[in-house]
């Protein structure tokens, strides 16, 4: 039976393979089965190392709990970083690997991992967007995903099911639809985010591309610059850095945590 590990960066979980003799050819259906917390391993996502191809030193595929591949995921990344440190016998102080949405680099500080984020693209501010029966104000940014950001008051009272589902599926952002995050403000310097991710269709407990976004709409309103402090609905805090010039956004970084968790044999499930 093939091994795989359970990591977390900030609480948001994946299942991670070692696939770089590509050994392993999962389906959506079987991804999803294995995501599944009930009858599988359960995890917001899994991650798979390959052999790179285009001259950085892995290749990461990252796939949703639907089974669904994806551009990226920042706190993947960090594991992923971190799980490519292990099996390079913890000797590497920095590496770098390809995605879907560009080749991200990683390095090791201490028990924490800083990935630096492909550049920002289709920024728009201030969209009047009706969510749920009433009319938000909406910022989106893509920081290897796309992400929507709406500031609210209430962030613990926040139906983020009803809220999250009508932003990620609103036709504005048709026909791939959109992460959904929603913020509050801590002080300055400082935001607290809840994310309804596409994908897995409900609120994880940190998304990483997510914290990007958030940060940097949040340095562009307020005119704040990095590095930002967010605090993700795991607890945790983590931090955004960035170059920012005027309302262009370059060099984007997230610190914060990776951890193992577990690790087991695979036993691949069968598709009926």
């Amino acid at each position: 039976m093939p091994k795989f590990w359970k990591m977390n960066g900030a609480g948001n979980d994946f299942v991670v393979i070692d696939n770089r003799d590509h050994s392993l050819d999962l389906t959506k259906e079987q991804i999803a089965l294995l995501c599944q917390r009930q009858r599988g391993v359960g995890a917001d996502g899994l991650l798979a190392v390959e052999p790179a191809e285009n001259g950085a030193d892995f290749r990461m595929r990252y796939y949703n709990a639907d089974g669904g591949e994806a551009e990226m995921c920042g706190n993947g990344a960090r594991c992923f970083g971190r799980f490519v440190n292990f099996l390079s016998g913890e000797k590497l102080e920095s590496t770098t690997f390809e995605t879907i949405a560009g080749v991200i680099g990683a390095e090791f500080v201490g028990d924490q991992v800083r990935i630096a984020l492909s550049p920002p693209f289709d920024k728009e501010l201030n969209e009047p967007l009706e969510l749920a029966g009433e009319t938000h104000t909406v910022h989106s940014v893509n920081t290897g995903v796309p992400h929507a950001v709406v500031f609210v008051d209430d962030l613990d009272g926040l139906d983020i099911r009803k809220m999250g589902a009508a932003t990620r599926y609103h036709e504005h952002f048709a026909p791939a639809g959109t992460n959904a995050n929603f913020v509050a403000i801590e002080g300055s310097g400082a935001i607290r985010i809840r994310t309804y991710e596409r994908g897995v269709e409900d609120e994880t407990l940190a998304c990483g591309t997510g914290m990007a976004a958030c940060a940097l709409i949040y340095s562009e309103l307020h005119d704040i610059d990095g590095p930002i402090k967010v605090r993700v609905a795991g607890g945790d805090v983590l931090e955004i850095g960035f170059n920012r010039d005027g309302s262009d956004y370059s060099d984007v970084t997230l610190l914060g945590p990776a951890e193992f968790t577990f690790e087991g044999n695979l036993l691949i499930p069968s598709i009926a």
